[in-house]
């Protein structure tokens, strides 16, 4: 049948495609090659082949990190990225702490609030209120 045919040579040109030589599986074998060319596909996803020197390769996906990886990215490099960066990261540390002070403040805020807001309808809070301060002084 033509179309069984047609399924036939599909799966053996896929596994000739996966099994070609050169084909790089994961970043770890990228170490110490060289980037020859970098050429954008024309897929949907947008991704794009890196040739290396050696005539090995590698498909990678469009770069589109979530700002929670890029933060871990800069810190997991910051050792190898900080000497060549060092204006940068000093940026990135003082918008890291006014991130951080920003949000214990706003956590102040809600709690705040949130004691205001019940504070009639619960009259006991304000004797546990001034327990815990009594305690914590």
């Amino acid at each position: 049948m033509p179309a069984d045919d047609k399924w036939k040579a599909n799966m053996e040109k896929v596994a000739c495609m996966k099994a070609f030589p050169g084909l790089l599986r994961s970043w770890d074998q990228l170490i110490g090659k060289t980037v020859e060319v970098v050429l954008p596909l024309k897929s949907k996803t947008g991704s794009t082949a890196l040739i290396c020197s050696d005539g090995s390769f590698l498909v990678a996906a469009p770069l589109s990190a979530e700002p929670y990886e890029l933060g871990e990215a800069l810190q997991a490099g910051r050792q190898y990225l900080q000497p060549k960066h060092a204006e940068a990261y000093a940026g990135y540390d003082r918008l890291v702490k006014k991130d951080r002070d920003a949000q214990r403040t706003a956590r102040l805020e809600n709690i705040l609030g949130a004691i205001q807001n019940n504070v009639e309808q619960i009259p006991e809070l304000k004797d546990r209120l001034a327990q815990l301060v009594k305690e914590w002084k």
